[in-house]
């Protein structure tokens, strides 16, 4: 008779489902990936201000409010986000999977970064890298991409450099195979006309939350990387107008 204790792991996993957003490896220095944890800390903290600024109501059981992570790479804010809204409109749309396809067809919208992170943000908020596909936790999509758009973006050059961006030529002008980390989201002179672009229609976004990527590789010249996260919150100002 063996005894039980030998037969378990030597580290202590029973009663836990650990998530797997939190033993993911960060992709590059500007490509870091949020921890769940502090993405939850981010939305209550949103949670509040909304509550503060709007006598009182619950964010999370309001069905009109849209979200956008115009950034996003895991998808935990997508993620979590769908989650709390999946708690907050139990009442007012009883049954679980109407209520989920509301959520992921009407509220819960994101921009990818790179088609990795794309897919992996389709896999945590829809449970497939497909939104159409058969394991899918979204039953109302006809595309892939659902409301997780992807598609590879050329930067613009100006001699040596992107004019939206200040990435190198002599780094980042690659064949289509390789990435080229040509942002859409800041790729544009018009980000409301790039909105129509991507959603196919006018969008109003009542929160944009997430985390941009900081930096620019050889950005600054030479080995030297150049901050970019503030072009994305510029952009993301752009699209709110005088919403906060």
């Amino acid at each position: 008779m063996t005894d039980a204790s030998q037969d378990q792991a030597p580290f202590a996993l029973r009663g836990r489902n650990p998530d797997v957003l939190t033993c993911i490896a960060n992709l590059s220095n500007d490509e870091v990936f949020t921890p769940p944890e502090f993405a939850n800390r981010m939305l209550d903290t949103l949670a509040s201000a909304w509550e503060k600024d709007h006598g009182g109501a619950n964010l999370w059981a309001n069905k009109l409010v849209r979200f956008l992570d115009p950034f996003t790479k895991s998808g935990v804010f997508l993620r979590e986000i769908t989650s709390r809204l999946t708690v907050g409109l139990k009442d007012e749309i009883p049954d679980l999977q109407k209520r989920v396809d509301h959520i992921l067809t009407k509220q819960v919208f994101g921009i990818g970064i790179t088609e990795l992170t794309s897919l992996l943000a389709r896999r945590s908020v829809y449970c497939s890298k497909h939104a159409n596909g058969p394991h899918s936790v979204a039953k109302s999509f006809k595309s892939e991409q659902g409301n997780i758009w992807f598609k590879r973006t050329e930067h613009i050059w100006e001699e040596t450099k992107c004019i939206f961006c200040g990435a190198p030529k002599t780094i980042f002008d690659r064949e289509e195979n390789l990435e080229n980390h040509a942002y859409a989201f800041i790729h544009t002179n018009d980000i409301k006309a790039r909105i129509v672009e991507i959603f196919g229609g006018k969008m109003q976004f009542d929160v944009i939350i997430g985390n941009p990527p900081y930096q620019m590789a050889g950005g600054a010249g030479g080995s030297s990387d150049s901050s970019i996260y503030h072009l994305f919150v510029e952009q993301a100002m752009k699209l709110v107008g005088q919403q906060s």
